[in-house]
């Protein structure tokens, strides 16, 4: 038997045992069953399943009612910074343990009816508040893709004002019940910066001495390498720029170089 050959569901629990057992180290079926409300008896075949498919078994502690991982523990599947953090925290008190991110809430009618237009590869009028020129007069744009960079959900669309591919802030959008679309009056444009690859090469900042700089490169898991190697699409580096700061003078990281590998 292997994860793949699990119902969804199942793999889900199974899935979370494991990261319990690798960044808490401990884990037991209440842990189950408070996070999936399932019964004792689904959260005891869970576990059997889990033993079943590691090659690291857990070892069960009587005292504690609960399976430890071993020095050897070894995780089925990697998970991000987030799932570990809600792994770790537990139940924190009132004000929480994270620092809150913005509150971008987009209205559901604006996105529903962009998410259409681009299935149906129409056209579709907007009203666009810009951080430059503000509030701008409707125009038309013709969706092709979201992306996230983190925080924020933007669109990708050709721009028949601009006549280029911009990204759009579905926030900034005004809202209304029935925007207006139409066909495409031609195909659009080939997505150059979309379909194209560059790989960012990134260091510590350079004025930073040898004891900052080694600092540096074990908070960023550098490992023996001289620099992080980051592979994204030509038009998303500006948001990998923005998010690791590399621009800015006081970061711990900066730009080396950037190496366009085409589409």
């Amino acid at each position: 038997m292997s994860l793949e050959d699990l119902k969804h569901a199942q793999r889900e629990r199974i899935l979370f045992l494991d990261q319990c057992l690798t960044w808490r180290g401990q884990a037991n079926r209440r842990d189950l069953m408070e996070r999936f409300n399932i019964s004792m008896a689904q959260a005891a075949v869970d576990f059997r399943t889990y033993l079943s498919l590691t090659n690291t078994p857990p070892v069960y502690d009587a005292g504690e009612k609960a399976y430890f991982s071993t020095g050897d523990h070894c995780a089925l599947t990697e998970a991000g910074p987030e799932q570990v953090f809600e792994l770790l925290d537990g139940k924190a008190a009132s004000l929480g343990a994270s620092i809150p991110l913005p509150t971008r809430v987009m209205d559901s009618t604006v996105v529903a009816q962009l998410y259409r237009a681009m299935k149906g590869e129409r056209d579709i009028q907007i009203t666009y508040t810009s951080m430059s020129s503000g509030l701008s007069d409707p125009q038309w744009i013709s969706p092709v893709q979201f992306h996230f960079d983190g925080e924020a959900i933007y669109l990708r669309a050709w721009s028949y004002k601009h006549s280029a591919y911009r990204d759009y802030l579905p926030i900034r959008i005004a809202k209304q019940t029935e925007m207006k679309t139409r066909e495409r009056p031609a195909p659009l444009p080939f997505d150059t910066d979309w379909n194209s690859l560059v790989r960012l090469w990134i260091r510590p900042r350079s004025d930073l001495s040898d004891a900052q700089a080694r600092a540096v490169r074990l908070e960023y898991g550098f490992d023996d390498k001289t620099h992080l190697l980051i592979e994204t699409r030509k038009a998303l580096a500006f948001y990998v720029v923005r998010r690791w700061r590399l621009d800015d003078e006081k970061a711990r990281l900066e730009l080396d170089r950037m190496e366009e590998l085409g589409a």
